[in-house]
């Protein structure tokens, strides 16, 4: 289990999470939405150990994470995938996806881990982590890649952001398919109503705290049938 205590977060003179705490099953599917502004990103980034809370504590498993470097935390599994995936120019896909796992890969594996993300191997395992590659095939390839630490805690911060439609509906496959799998913590930060729809649960931030959070059929309804300030994108 992943759980937060009282978690508070200050920076320059204003508090963007306030004694927030949650605890997250091992293995979920779990949906943080809300505001732009509520704390989204910032509570994700606790996690993931970018950011330290000014107070409160972070357990993995019981275990008080909340002094470990990020490096620590993605040694015991937590992994973060940013909304702008990083890009490494002279590193090829089957190059980082070993750096990932550790170990060096077989073809197989490799094979495996990018016909999960819909990629055809043979397309991609030469290819460099440029700008030659569209958003969407960035994003699986991180997605790859955090499937080949087997991250027990796996963070997606707007997965969806600056991709083209069809990417979209291709990351909703790749995402569905690992909580069929349902071997981790999917932690997806979004406002896409078809990933709330594939969601266990879903977490509602506001103003730096939870403010509802619950079982995706009891929630969605709820989410819909409020007056909230912020918009739930209904992409088809």
């Amino acid at each position: 289990m992943l759980e937060l205590k009282n978690i508070v977060v200050e920076a320059e003179g204003k508090t963007i999470l306030k004694d927030l705490s949650v605890k997250i099953e091992i293995p979920s599917f779990t949906v943080l939405t809300g505001p732009n502004g509520s704390g989204k990103s910032t509570l994700a980034r606790v996690i993931a150990g970018i950011v330290r809370p000014t107070s409160g504590r972070v357990l993995l498993d019981g275990r008080d994470i909340t002094e470990l470097s990020i490096s620590e935390r993605s040694r015991l599994g937590i992994s973060y995938a940013f909304q702008q995936p990083v890009r490494f120019r002279g590193v090829s896909v089957a190059e980082i996806l070993s750096i990932a796992a550790g170990r060096k890969l077989t073809h197989k594996e490799m094979c495996d881990l990018l016909r999960d993300v819909g990629l055809c191997a043979r397309d991609y395992v030469t290819r460099e982590i440029d700008e030659s590659l569209s958003g969407g095939e960035i994003k699986r390839i991180e997605i790859a890649m955090i499937m080949a630490r087997s991250s027990r805690v796996a963070i997606f911060d707007e997965p969806e952001a600056g991709i083209d439609l069809w990417s979209f509906k291709n990351l909703i496959d790749v995402f569905a398919d690992m909580r069929e799998k349902a071997d981790r913590a999917l932690i997806i930060i979004s406002h896409q109503e078809r990933i709330l729809n594939i969601a266990d649960n879903i977490l509602l931030l506001n103003n730096g705290t939870i403010t509802d959070a619950g079982p995706r059929d009891e929630m969605l309804p709820r989410l819909f049938d409020q007056n909230l300030c912020f918009n739930i994108c209904t992409t088809k």
